[in-house]
């Protein structure tokens, strides 16, 4: 007898820590990834205060991007117009292909250093960044859905309701959680680390040739008006004048 409650005591003891390992497992994880300002970058204007970087939701957020599934023909992704070879733009085409290759009014734009952006899109028709997603994910002719329909999706596709629970704590997904999980990946492609950003820190490997400064130099005379460092814009929007004629009427 005394062996048996032994053994139903030892039972009821495994299967508490078996419950309390598993109720553990499921609370979000929220270790942040530091977001590093670079030294020679101003301020950002997304500041993270409500939409703190985690590991969990970045990787959630990069999933989203490169998931076609979110396009109603389940074919065409963020990352498919945005792609990371091309500094996140749309390389070799005039404008953008979505959905059933239906061609769009404008190219991709690059992604990176958004952080530091207030207005997003050629004409800055976006005013934040969480909600960039919603243009492509709602235009007919880019990935031709709707949110209801993609959050439909990610709340019947595995594994992203336990994904959405490691990052926000709840495997009900909504649409806030999905936007600030891609605003997560995006806010965080900066670009800092090249030679000119080593030269202006004054670290090592930053030293310009003889060619490189003077071209520096010429740049600044000439080029920097508009292309203002250090992030080369000063958020501002003009008319090139390419184009002798234009489909499209800019900026209004």
């Amino acid at each position: 007898m005394k062996s048996k409650l032994t053994v139903i005591v030892t039972v009821c003891t495994l299967i508490a820590f078996v419950a309390c390992r598993k109720e553990k497992e499921k609370e979000p994880q929220i270790d942040d990834i530091k977001f590093v300002v670079p030294a020679n970058f101003p301020k950002p204007v997304y500041g993270f205060e409500n939409n703190a970087i985690t590991k969990n939701g970045f990787d959630l957020g990069r999933k989203l991007f490169f998931d076609p599934g979110l396009s109603t023909t389940r074919l065409i992704s963020c990352g498919s117009c945005h792609q990371p070879f091309a500094a996140f733009a749309n390389l070799g085409h005039e404008v953008s292909h979505g959905v059933d290759d239906c061609l769009g009014a404008r190219n991709a734009p690059p992604i990176f250093n958004m952080a530091w952006h207030s207005e997003f899109m050629w004409d800055g028709g976006v005013k934040n960044i969480e909600i960039i997603p919603l243009n492509a994910l709602n235009n007919s002719c880019e990935m031709g859905n709707s949110l209801s329909m993609a959050i439909n999706y990610l709340n019947a596709t595995k594994p992203y309701p336990e994904l959405f629970n490691k990052a926000f704590g709840s495997n009900i997904i909504n649409s806030q959680q999905m936007l600030r999980a891609l605003a997560q990946f995006t806010a965080i492609l900066v670009s800092a680390n090249s030679k000119y950003d080593k030269h202006i820190r004054a670290e090592a490997g930053g030293e310009f040739t003889a060619d490189e400064q003077s071209g520096y130099e010429l740049f600044k005379q000439k080029c920097s008006a508009c292309h203002k460092e250090p992030l080369f814009t000063d958020l501002s929007y003009r008319s090139n004048g390419l184009d002798e004629t234009s489909r499209d009427i800019g900026r209004d």
